[in-house]
């Protein structure tokens, strides 16, 4: 039985090496092409390496190398969706290093990871033809990093040269390029030095005909005409990388492979659907007294008694045609009520805001909140203040690949299942959720000051959805800042365009009419082209993301979206400044404080305590935090205003020392022995001073293993010399030794002068230093 199942895996491979002859043989010519980008060049070669992959390309920009490979498998998968799947992995080798973590090796994924990956499946999916179900892999491989040219754009540009390379269905190519703004110029994958001087962080992706499939965008209040203007720069460039891959495929004379299946609804099955369910679906979507649910379970109704006529008229009819045949109807009616009669199955006009209410102080233990509620959708946030010490710390891999450091703001977004009526797993943290996150987070981030003194962590909770969710967070985020006491630069609202469009019967990539729809619904979203997002202030624009469902969009629908956009920001900021203006002029009375207190050099040993004892002390029993500013000085930070009280009184008792500035330097004064140890003696100047060590090497000129030697005992008074601190460490510096007359020493008595140097407890001097004294 071994034998026959090692048989047939022996056939299986040899069969997938057959299939996949052609390709290998196709890239056994390595080539390459050089695209011009200004003052640099980019590299794009093929047929050197992963060549057993159906497409395989390596991207070069400096010393910075990316190659990704593209696979997708020859039988369809059971799922009713394109089973696409992105994976881009930071390379620890690729930047000279080593993972710190205790295997040392590459583990689990990063944010930047996870948001990269995401940036580029939203590059390429939309091309990708409609139908075709067969697992499909990217990876993106960093083979050399460079530290001054980002991977992640060249990642994308590998994606689309690796499936346009391969016999893969997809309508690529596409291209795609950073923009970067510094004063007033535009600059073309600015290298990591520029960026830190750049106003905007734009990543465009192209397709042929100047058409956009995706971008992603963070801006310091960009002027909309800058931002419109970048958009076309990226566009003009992203066509260059665009040609330079279509040359790449002529050279490798690619054949697209014909799929086993395009999966799509059956004519015969759309035509009785539309007979039995038109009528009743169109009266739903213009039923204007729906919610989300009630229109949801009015459609399910129609949707279970429609597919329960198609099995009986159908019954060879699998259940993907049956369930596509239907939503095939639903999403035409839907459409068509907007290009054709400009309505909106909740009875706004298209360019019309939902309802919008605000509420901010909710929770008065918080050291903000704030909620805004827009239609159906709603999202709680709330503000916390930390120490600066509890910022985010990037990883080094992280740091030395994409450039990102520590960084004392932070935006975590929240999607319960309960947010949509559902039920479901609850902690974790999954891709939506983490770019919903940071997608709210670039848009608050350019209004909050560098200088703020505390770590800010906003949480959004989205506790009701229909659509636009990550908008509502920053539009919540922004209000729960200014009630916070946060001084941000301007308040920031969010709003999402969406898209209907009919292409050409002739040239299906080419749109032949559309209409742009404002504050989108969760229903307009999944059965639309587009999900346009943009935030921005009064003044500009802070953040803008593009997903595009369709193989392109062409220009002018982006300029006319991102007006439409602006126009509906301007509306909801008139609304959440009716709620709240401007930041409160201090914050709450029990936020966070911040104290810096200034320790002598005399007085730092004592403050910390051996071994840093006193602080660890001081932290426990009031929940400060403690970090040193510079020799002088300490910030202290305290959760409450109780907390700094508390820690004040701390730091005043344990810093009280007013008789040591009546000593004199170079007297000489009574010391009294509390504790005797083997190599030394503890000893006290006056009553509430901290006991310090007397080492042995200073209780005599004669070598000594114990202060027995001595005759020394607790209790005891000897007299020692007083000779200031210490001015680099603050230790108090006294001395038996030269008090006492080397002749004297051969007769010991307990009355007799000695010189003693004296540490702190847990410290003792050399020999050297006593010499010194």
């Amino acid at each position: 039985m071994r034998c026959f199942l090692r048989v047939g895996r022996l056939v299986a491979r040899l069969n997938v090496r057959s299939c996949h002859h052609s390709v290998y043989s196709s890239h056994a010519n390595p080539r390459s092409v050089q695209v011009d980008l200004g003052e640099k060049k980019l590299e794009i070669s093929s047929g050197k390496f992963a060549r057993f992959a159906d497409g395989a390309a390596v991207v070069q920009l400096g010393d910075t190398s990316v190659m990704v490979t593209a696979v997708s498998k020859t039988k369809p998968s059971p799922s009713q969706f394109m089973p696409l799947v992105v994976d881009y992995r930071q390379k620890a080798a690729a930047a000279g290093r080593i993972p710190t973590n205790y295997l040392r090796r590459e583990l689990g994924t990063t944010d930047n990871e996870i948001l990269t990956s995401r940036l580029i499946d939203r590059s390429i999916r939309p091309l990708f033809p409609s139908g075709y179900f067969y697992d499909t892999q990217i990876l993106c491989n960093l083979l050399a990093v460079d530290g001054v040219n980002d991977p992640d754009v060249l990642a994308i540009n590998g994606a689309s040269a690796a499936l346009a390379l391969s016999d893969i269905p997809w309508d690529g190519p596409i291209g795609a390029v950073r923009v970067g703004m510094i004063n007033g110029e535009m600059l073309i994958n600015p290298t990591r030095s520029e960026m830190t001087l750049s106003t905007l962080n734009m990543i465009v992706a192209g397709a042929p005909s100047s058409q956009v499939v995706m971008i992603e965008a963070s801006a310091e209040n960009v002027l909309q005409q800058d931002f419109c203007h970048a958009v076309k720069v990226g566009v003009k460039h992203t066509q260059k990388i665009i040609q330079a891959i279509e040359q790449l495929v002529r050279e490798h004379k690619v054949t697209k492979r014909t799929p086993l299946k395009m999966f799509s609804a059956p004519a015969d099955i759309v035509d009785h659907v539309r007979q039995v369910a038109s009528d009743r679906l169109y009266a739903v979507f213009t039923d204007y007294s729906h919610d989300k649910i009630s229109r949801d379970d009015a459609i399910n109704k129609i949707r279970l008694e429609a597919e329960e006529s198609l099995k009986e008229k159908f019954p060879e009819a699998d259940v993907f045609e049956i369930t596509e045949s239907f939503n095939v109807v639903c999403r035409d009616i839907f459409r068509s009520l907007m290009l054709k009669e400009y309505k909106r199955c909740d009875g706004r006009q298209l360019t019309a805001l939902r309802n919008i209410s605000c509420d901010i102080d909710l929770f008065k233990p918080l050291h903000g909140s704030a909620m805004f509620q827009r239609g159906q959708t709603q999202v709680l946030c709330s503000v916390t203040f930390d120490s600066l010490e509890s910022s985010v710390k990037a990883d080094i891999i992280t740091t030395a690949l994409s450039g990102i450091k520590d960084k004392n703001f932070m935006l975590h977004y929240e999607f319960p299942p309960y947010a949509t009526n559902e039920t479901g797993r609850v902690g974790g943290l999954n891709r939506r959720e983490l770019g919903h996150g940071a997608l709210a987070e670039k848009a608050l981030r350019p209004v909050i000051p560098k200088d703020f003194p505390f770590t800010i962590r906003v949480t959004a909770e989205v506790l009701e959805s229909n659509g636009s969710s990550s908008m509502a967070s920053a539009c919540a985020g922004s209000l729960a800042l200014m009630d916070a006491g946060v001084p941000i630069s301007s308040p920031v609202a969010g709003v999402a365009v969406g898209l209907i469009s009919i292409s050409k019967p002739e040239k299906p990539s080419e749109i032949q009419d559309y209409r742009l729809l404002t504050d989108i619904l969760g229903i307009e979203d999944y059965l639309g082209d587009m999900d346009f997002k943009l935030t921005g202030t009064n003044r500009g624009i802070t953040a803008l993301q593009a997903d595009v469902k369709i193989p392109g969009l062409p220009l002018k629908v982006v300029m006319e979206a991102i007006q439409q956009a602006t126009v509906a920001k301007r509306e909801i900021l008139v609304i959440m400044n009716k709620c709240i203006a401007k930041p409160r002029e201090t914050r709450k009375e029990n936020g966070p404080l911040v104290e810096k207190v200034r320790v002598p050099v005399s007085r730092r040993a004592r403050f910390v305590g051996p071994g840093g004892y006193n602080l660890r002390r001081l932290q426990a029993q009031t929940g400060v935090t403690i970090s040193q500013v510079d020799q002088e000085t300490f910030s202290v930070f305290a959760p409450t205003p109780a907390a700094m009280s508390e820690a004040q009184e701390f730091i005043n008792e344990v810093c009280k020392d007013d008789q040591e500035l009546q000593l004199e330097f170079g007297a000489v004064y009574t010391a009294t022995i509390t504790e005797i140890k083997d190599i030394g003696v503890m000893v006290k100047l006056y009553p509430n001073m901290t006991a310090v060590l007397l080492h042995n090497s200073q209780l005599d000129h004669k070598r000594i293993s114990h202060p027995s030697a001595l005759g020394l005992d607790v209790g005891q008074q000897i007299q020692v010399k007083y000779f200031g601190r210490d001015p680099t460490d603050g230790r108090m510096r006294l001395s038996r030794k030269v008090l006492q007359s080397t002749a004297s020493t051969l007769v010991r008595t307990l009355n007799e002068k000695q010189s003693i140097s004296v540490v702190s407890d847990d410290s003792q001097i050399s020999r050297t230093d006593s010499t010194n004294l």
